[in-house]
């Protein structure tokens, strides 16, 4: 636990040092709801039923942009190869990269979601119903990251498949997730979530594993 709480301190502190890891995706997410309502066109009615569905898939969005250099920096000079070299499992790694971009990217995500209410004219009360499903999202969508991340690493034309290794694997919690009034959806929501980030270090550990060897 002291090795892992390191590695997400460390991790933290090199997504302070690059603030474009945490804070293109936050722009990301509120360009989303700025622009979709032109498409959209000016019903307010229709933005307020569809923004719980806009406000999801611009997380999902968001959360591809860090992708790319999500371990592609330590792979390149050096660091991921010595952090195995010592023994630590990849395991540990994907699990603190994981947790620290949930802090990272989950954290002003939830600052920029009343903000995106508003331009969608989503009501806070519902929002509020809303929040939790996203905080928990935040947490499967930065295990998704992570293992698109670690499985591309290396890889040409890796953003086309980060598309199709992400996008299908997110359905579930954005299906529920975007329905905050149902009754259970939230917790099917968190379930896929946690699920999610359950699974996803093992695999991204056996990626990067594999990527190495």
């Amino acid at each position: 636990m002291k090795l892992l709480a390191r590695l997400i301190v460390r991790d933290l502190s090199l997504m302070a040092g690059r603030p474009g890891e945490w804070l293109m995706p936050l722009l990301f997410f509120l360009l989303v709801a700025i622009l979709l309502p032109f498409a959209i066109g000016p019903d307010a009615a229709l933005l307020a039923r569809l923004a719980p569905g806009i406000l999801w898939l611009g997380a999902l969005l968001a959360s591809l942009m860090p992708v790319a250099t999500l371990f592609a920096t330590d792979a390149a000079d050096g660091t991921l190869d010595q952090l195995m070299a010592r023994g630590v499992a990849t395991e540990t790694l994907a699990t603190s990269r994981v947790l620290a971009l949930w802090v990272g990217f989950g954290g002003p995500l939830l600052v920029a979601a009343p903000l995106a209410a508003m331009l969608l004219n989503f009501e806070m009360g519902r929002l509020l119903l809303l929040l939790p499903g996203l905080i928990a999202g935040a947490l499967g969508l930065s295990a998704l990251a992570v293992l698109a991340a670690s499985v591309t690493l290396g890889a040409r034309g890796g953003g086309g498949l980060v598309a199709l290794l992400v996008v299908p694997l997110a359905i579930p919690m954005l299906l529920f997730g975007s329905r905050p009034d149902e009754a259970g959806s939230l917790g099917l929501a968190v379930s896929a979530a946690l699920m999610l980030a359950a699974v996803a270090p093992f695999a991204a550990g056996a990626a990067l594993r594999a990527s190495r060897s």
